[in-house]
């Protein structure tokens, strides 16, 4: 298994009943086949650049191991969740 980053970014105007079901059914994939090591909420943040009319964004980063299969489906998952604005993944 290899160490991950994953940084996304919600949209500001989200309710926290949002926020969590989306770090929910990330915790979920993960799990699948990984662990979840840390999450940490940084909270709303300007944007660099305005992305889909926002200038702001409640960004969240998940440091988690897994095997390689897991970040193609979370890549995946967060494509398609109309809540989530941006997000990265990287090796760590």
């Amino acid at each position: 298994m290899k160490n991950y980053e994953l940084v996304y970014v919600v949209k500001p105007n989200s309710d926290d009943e949002t926020k969590e079901s989306v770090l929910n059914k990330i915790k979920d994939v993960i799990s699948s086949n990984g662990e979840v090591e840390k999450v940490d909420a940084w909270g709303n943040r300007k944007l660099a650049y305005p992305i889909a009319k926002f200038t702001e964004g409640f960004y969240v980063l998940v440091n988690f191991k897994a095997g390689v299969e897991i970040p193609k489906e979370l890549d995946r998952n967060l494509k398609i969740n109309e809540n989530v604005i941006r997000h990265m993944i990287v090796v760590a």
